[in-house]
């Protein structure tokens, strides 16, 4: 949701800003979801995104799609994608991964999500915006609110 009102023609309002990266490697051991919280705390985040990310985890802990309770997996698995928000005011992350046979899944993801050889990560932050969430009434979740940050 962003933080502007409706346009006519069902036009939805955009708010740009310019793009600084990051880039990292995670190493054998690191939880992905902890890695990139210490980063958004460290860098002061408060607009990114996940550009891209390759690796493999071990260890693979997710919430799936309408299910409370978190679902957890050990084996080998490659990371086939990993999108989502950034945030010191709160981050919105999915995670897919595959396994040895092709079988794919994904959802939220959560703490305990190991990385196995690797995780190397592109990560896109936007200055001048502050990424916040607040509760949407139509489900009652906190939803995105963009903003531009105000000019000193």
């Amino acid at each position: 949701m962003l933080n502007a009102q409706p346009q006519p023609n069902n036009q939805l309002p955009a708010v740009s800003s310019i793009m600084q990266t990051y880039s990292v490697r995670l190493k054998p051991g690191q939880d992905l979801k902890k890695a990139l919280e210490t980063i958004v705390q460290q860098e002061r985040i408060s607009a990114g995104a996940v550009l891209t990310c390759v690796g493999s985890l071990t260890d693979l802990t997710l919430r799936l799609a309408n299910q409370e309770a978190p679902s957890v997996w050990r084996g080998h698995f490659e990371i086939v994608s990993l999108v989502g928000i950034l945030s010191m005011n709160g981050s919105h992350l999915h995670l897919s991964v595959s396994d040895s046979t092709g079988r794919t899944i994904g959802g939220h993801l959560l703490d305990g999500c190991l990385v196995y050889t690797t995780a190397e990560l592109v990560i896109g932050v936007m200055p001048e915006l502050i990424y916040a969430r607040e509760p949407d009434p139509t489900f009652g979740y906190k939803e995105l609110v963009i903003r531009k940050k105000q000019r000193k």
